[in-house]
């Protein structure tokens, strides 16, 4: 098992440890052991519980424990107001109180659900992340960015709140499909991209391994993306500057998510968004274009899709952009790309700069 130390500038409050290599079989003594003298409640999702939630609560029970499983619909389209208002009436009829501990089980949406409820029930109560899928590992159980989705946008209402600590098995991973896998595997391009060529380098040399999901290779890259997170987070832990560079292919992705409705899940639209946003860093004179081609094909060795769909207008794309949370009066802030492994923030493009961009694109 690895540690790292998610340190901030307020260090008191807002560090953690994330443990990687932990395995789920002794993730309930683990718990007890350090959280007995309260009231747990583990909030997953639908599939996850019948992998994992009931073995852990079951085991969990065993030691003593006073615990409770609640779970919901697993899919994007659960990370709603309404359904963060039914698990708070769950967890309060439960007997929930300012000292419980949530357990957030399962991938992204879990992640950011439970942990959205424990930044506001009863003003803030503290809260465990346990990942099950590559997206949760490498990215969005680390750095307590919960919150749900508007209908109008992805995660438009949220906030900062770290967990206690973050508990990684990547053995879960094996009960992953295929597709739900390459869909973490996209954030790991984005790091690569943005931060480490020389992660880029071993994406390129180690295609074969990662797509065939071997766990001593896996848990490496785990491990480096969350190192890399943490780097980024000690210097901007509420995204006020250098945390925007993990944004690369998240403006274009999130449209692309909206826009269908959440049917193109978060990893591949933020894929098709890299390859977009790359094109843009090309004619925006940033980024060459032999490294634009090399991104790409690391893309598509994965079985990426590059380009924008093209069932949706350019007004659908404008509109999709703008309401994103990275926006303001005077345009959208964009991540770019200046080389692998290299990217420049705060790139401040208007609406009409967005057009002459999206023009090659051939939408209707």
């Amino acid at each position: 098992m690895k540690k790292i130390r998610i340190r901030t500038s307020t260090e008191a409050f807002y560090s953690y440890d994330i443990l990687v290599g932990l395995n789920i079989a002794k993730l309930a003594d683990y718990i007890f052991k350090k959280y007995s003298d309260r009231k747990i409640f583990i909030i997953t999702d639908n599939n996850v519980k019948n992998l994992y939630g009931n073995k852990l609560t079951d085991s969990l029970k065993s030691f003593g424990a006073n615990v409770k499983l609640i779970s919901f619909k697993a899919g994007e389209q659960s990370k709603t107001r309404q359904m963060k208002e039914l698990l708070e009436d769950r967890l309060i009829s439960s007997g929930a109180n300012r000292s419980s501990l949530i357990i957030a089980l399962g991938g992204g949406v879990v992640g950011d659900l439970a942990g959205f409820i424990a930044t506001t029930l009863f003003r803030g109560i503290e809260y465990i992340q346990v990942p099950t899928t590559l997206l949760a590992q490498v990215d969005s159980s680390v750095g307590g960015k919960v919150g749900i989705n508007h209908p109008s946008g992805k995660n438009l209402i949220g906030a900062f709140y770290p967990p206690k600590e973050v508990l990684i098995d990547t053995s879960v991973l094996k009960t992953l499909s295929f597709s739900d896998y390459l869909n973490g595997l996209a954030e790991v391009i984005k790091y690569s991209a943005v931060l480490d060529a020389e992660l880029f380098e071993i994406l390129e040399n180690k295609s074969r391994l990662l797509k065939k999901l071997k766990l001593d290779v896996i848990t490496e890259i785990v491990f480096r993306c969350c190192e890399l997170k943490a780097k980024v987070i000690s210097k901007d832990e509420r995204e006020k500057s250098y945390r925007r560079i993990l944004n690369f292919g998240h403006t274009i992705g999130h449209a692309i998510e909206l826009l269908s409705n959440y049917k193109i899940q978060h990893g591949y639209a933020v894929a098709r968004g890299m390859a977009v946003e790359a094109d843009f860093s090309v004619r925006l004179g940033l980024l060459s274009k032999k490294d634009s081609d090399r991104l790409k094909t690391l893309l598509n060795k994965f079985g990426f899709e590059t380009d924008l769909p093209k069932n949706y207008t350019m007004e659908d794309y404008l509109k999709a952009i703008q309401i994103d949370k990275k926006s303001n009066d005077f345009g959208v802030n964009f991540t770019l790309i200046k080389k692998i492994g290299s990217a420049k923030i705060n790139v401040l493009l208007n609406e009409n700069e967005l057009k002459t961009l999206l023009m090659f694109y051939d939408l209707r």
